[in-house]
């Protein structure tokens, strides 16, 4: 099989294959679409099974970036890429400024930011060789650090689906399972427990379980069977792919709103959804605000209140979504793609 025959293959316009002997540096570039600018996406580090498994999330993740950019109303493209290892135990400083070079070669085609496995002291070392990174520590431009605003605009889309779910954008009393505790997992629920929604949680880290515990009572499930909970809202903030075969029938909840990407993994689940009656909220248009983040960050004057108002669009857009997906009978992930393929051409 070749790339161009790959299931997830997106008529990508660049895909880069990168190996450092020197560093043990594997890894892999994509950029799916430079229509509406730069390709600007995460760079994400895990261990995965296979290179095929790296490859397909690579791909995966760049087109949803390209979608997540055009209905986000910025003016990037959608890139992404993956640092095959153990971020705990395979990075080095010589590894990342290896990646570096390997975004420098690049021209500016693609700009990374931090993702799973890597953060804003690790875009600080790319950095050395590379100008085209964004998402670093700087008093002018922001703490580097997006995911407090991807919980930020995953909360507000979060209510617009309750909103239009159930006709109220009280969070009092809802019950809301959250699936994945790290940066953006934890600071959503601190967002959800002050306003008064009762907490389900899961993480495969027995520590961010406890801390979940004793600041938002939460009550504890498993990784493996939060989404079985009965709840009003299952939110999926770990990795993508939540929503399947084998999870799909039985989920309990009314609402699927998280900030995991690639939620679905296919774009037929969506459809499931929709003849289940289970509002699902696109997951590219909800965790949106880390990439509005790091793309103010790139200003010489940051303003938390440009990038807050910019956040703020974000439930207006899911109105818009939902109701299309009304009117036309059509899975709300369908109407998404449509829209920002539209915007693409």
């Amino acid at each position: 099989m070749t790339i161009f025959s790959h299931p997830s293959f997106a008529r990508h316009e660049h895909v880069s294959f990168i190996q450092d002997a020197a560093t043990g540096l594997k890894a892999i570039i994509a950029i799916h679409s430079s229509r509406l600018g730069p390709a600007l996406g995460g760079c994400r580090m895990h261990a995965y099974n296979t290179d095929d498994d790296a490859l397909t999330d690579v791909l995966r993740l760049s087109e949803s970036m390209s979608y997540k950019a055009a209905l986000a109303g910025l003016p990037l493209g959608g890139g992404k890429s993956v640092i095959i290892g153990h971020p705990g135990t395979d990075k080095t400083p010589a590894l990342l400024e290896a990646f570096g070079r390997a975004v420098e070669h690049l021209g500016g085609h693609y700009i990374v930011a931090e993702d799973a496995g890597t953060g804003a002291a690790d875009m600080r070392i790319i950095s050395r060789q590379t100008h085209h990174v964004t998402g670093l520590a700087d008093p002018q431009r922001g703490t580097g650090d997006p995911s407090p605003n991807t919980a930020y605009g995953v909360f507000l889309g979060l209510q617009a689906a309750v909103q239009d779910r159930f006709g109220d954008t009280s969070l009092q009393g809802m019950q809301i399972a959250v699936q994945g505790l790290g940066h953006v997992g934890m600071r959503l629920c601190a967002l959800l427990h002050e306003a008064g929604a009762q907490l389900w949680v899961a993480d495969p880290l027995a520590e961010r379980v406890r801390q979940a515990q004793e600041r938002f009572s939460a009550h504890v499930s498993t990784p493996e069977q939060i989404h079985c909970t009965a709840v009003d809202v299952f939110a999926p903030c770990a990795l993508g792919a939540s929503i399947n075969d084998h999870t799909l029938p039985e989920l309990h909840a009314a609402v699927v709103a998280g900030a995991a990407n690639n939620q679905l993994l296919r774009p037929e689940h969506g459809d499931l959804l929709r003849q289940r009656g289970i509002l699902y909220a696109p997951d590219y248009v909800l965790n949106a605000g880390g990439l509005i983040d790091v793309y103010y960050q790139q200003e010489e004057f940051y303003s938390r209140t440009r990038v807050r108002a910019h956040i703020e669009r974000i439930p207006t857009t899911l109105a818009k979504i939902f109701a299309t997906a009304r009117e036309q009978q059509m899975a709300t992930n369908r109407v998404a793609d449509r829209l920002a393929k539209t915007m693409l051409l």
